[in-house]
């Protein structure tokens, strides 16, 4: 079977796969609470003629076998949830749920991976296997629809031998894909901490356990974890955002909150800085004469590409799009919970370019004025059918 039979066949859904995406896109649900988009997803499959398993509350599973019968089994998987941001885009397909968006593209991999179903479905007499798709809830949310989906048996019966995802990247031109092959995102953890003191004037500070100056402290200190604990080879971040020491101008409070995340591409050394943490904060509050509460909330592991998938993946990418638009990734410090099935098995989590700075197409993601380039939808569903046809092929 040629690439060029799904590129033409992609193009064809083009405004198929448009309506789709709008329709998302206007109607955007937060982590796990996706109800409305599973139905739509299930109920569009439905009509193409494919059966579908709820798994995980909202995630949405099906499998499109060829006419030919074989075991080999590929998976291909897209998120659904949206965030918690208010759009700034005026546009007939904004946001209807006020303060929730489709900011980070998961209405894009949903449309592009029910136009890949549809072209599985139609073309099943030219290749021989099974292609499991994974509709996922709650990728921005721990623990991360990934692992609920993995725990309720989304990667068996049948088994898949690979799995496929893809993610928007606004700073690659429409019509263009990015693959890095091994370590390739961050794992990710939440900080959250309590340091309690004794609160009192702001004139009078003799007579009280300071935790503001405290958390000041601690946080300076945590700054080593990453500048003087870790390798210097292995990339590692560990950013405080919140800090809330409700006093006043002349009110010293009787405790300070801080919550963080540490991010790193090694899961020995996390494990090892986790407890790195831990000592620090416990030392820097002792010495201050106040107490520490801290919880490290263990999120999303290490993305892993494996490299001979990612080598096939981009193989069938250069036959389908030339190799002039593919490109090559950086390291990329954000973590993604497609992570989780790349310890389970082979996985190529690639970008789909989506920007177009002609247009004016330029917005990262997790903003309120992100958006993309329609053409990339064809690109997004024809681009992944054909990598689990290549894959299937092979």
């Amino acid at each position: 079977m040629k690439a060029e039979l799904f590129r033409s066949k992609a193009w064809n859904l083009h405004h198929q796969l448009i309506s789709w995406r709008r329709h998302l896109h206007a109607n955007p649900e937060l982590s796990f609470e996706e109800y409305h988009t599973a139905a739509f997803v299930e109920k569009t499959l439905q009509e193409i003629g494919i059966k579908t398993q709820r798994m995980a509350g909202t995630g949405v599973i099906a499998l499109i076998e060829s006419k030919i019968s074989s075991d080999n089994t590929v998976a291909l998987r897209a998120d659904m949830d949206a965030l918690p941001i208010t759009e700034a885009n005026e546009s007939d397909y904004q946001s209807k749920n006020q303060g929730v968006m489709h900011a980070c593209g998961h209405d894009v991999h949903t449309a592009s991976l029910l136009g890949a179903a549809l072209l599985l479905n139609e073309t099943r007499n030219d290749w021989k296997g099974k292609v499991k798709l994974i509709f996922q809830p709650g990728e921005e949310k721990l623990p991360g629809g990934a692992s609920l989906m993995i725990n309720e048996g989304a990667l068996k019966n049948p088994e898949p031998r690979a799995i496929y995802g893809q993610h928007v990247m606004p700073f690659i031109e429409a019509g263009k894909v990015g693959f890095r092959s091994g370590i390739y995102m961050a794992s990710t953890d939440e900080l959250y901490v309590t340091i309690k003191g004794k609160g009192g004037h702001g004139a009078l500070p003799h007579l009280t356990v300071d935790p503001v100056t405290t958390a000041a402290q601690l946080i300076t200190s945590l700054q080593q974890v990453v500048s003087r604990n870790a390798n210097p080879i292995i990339p590692s971040v560990l950013s405080f955002g919140k800090v809330i020491a409700n006093g006043a101008t002349n009110v010293i409070p009787d405790r300070v909150y801080l919550e963080g995340t540490f991010r790193t591409m090694d899961e020995t050394w996390r494990t090892q800085a986790h407890e790195r943490i831990q000592t620090i904060a416990d030392s820097v509050c002792r010495a201050a004469g106040t107490s520490c509460e801290i919880e490290i909330r263990k999120g999303y592991p290490v993305l892993k590409n494996n490299p001979v998938l990612t080598e096939k993946a981009r193989q069938a990418a250069a036959s389908y799009l030339g190799e002039n638009n593919i490109e090559e990734l950086d390291l990329w410090m954000a973590a993604e919970d497609f992570s989780f099935y790349s310890h389970q098995l082979p996985a190529c989590f690639y970008r789909l370019g989506t920007g177009n700075k002609q247009k004016g197409i330029t917005s990262s993601v997790h903003t309120p004025t992100f958006d993309i380039d329609e053409d990339a939808l064809t690109t997004g569903a024809g681009l992944i059918a054909w990598m689990a046809v290549h894959d299937l092929q092979s």
